[in-house]
């Protein structure tokens, strides 16, 4: 297992890069300024951050009432990641219209963007960030 310390390191570098690459690649990918293209990656950054902790405390004590252990099978595990990204839409959704002055549908385009952006980067970072930081021995 990894320490707290670099796990910290993990979540953090994890965010901040994520964002360095979002924010000018979203800008050019949809026309728009890249300080508005900033708030709404480094808002919906927060909320997902915030959303995460939030959602597996919550799913983690559901499973445990309804199932008596936490341990996830794998039509589960696709639930979970299904409704962790639907509850995350209903956060970022209404802001990113609101805050971009856009329609609902463009919205959502570019919250699902979003999405397989972030699916690609995690698969990448995660994998060199192991490259970097292996883990210790006999983890």
């Amino acid at each position: 297992m990894r320490t707290s310390g670099d796990r910290i390191r993990h979540a953090i570098s994890f965010e901040i890069i994520g964002i360095l690459i979002l924010v000018p690649l979203g800008a050019m990918g949809f026309g728009m300024h890249v300080q508005d293209m900033g708030v709404v990656v480094i808002f919906g950054a927060t909320i997902a951050t915030l959303w995460n902790y939030l959602y597996n405390l919550g799913f983690d004590r559901a499973m445990k009432r309804w199932r008596g252990t936490v341990h996830k099978t794998m039509p589960i595990r696709a639930a979970h990641a299904v409704l962790f990204e639907l509850g995350l839409l209903v956060f970022t959704l209404p802001f990113f219209a609101w805050y971009l002055q856009i329609g609902l549908w463009q919205a959502f385009v570019l919250d699902v963007a979003f999405v397989v952006f972030y699916v690609i980067y995690a698969f990448v970072f995660n994998w060199v960030y192991d490259q970097v930081f292996p883990l210790p021995k006999g983890a």
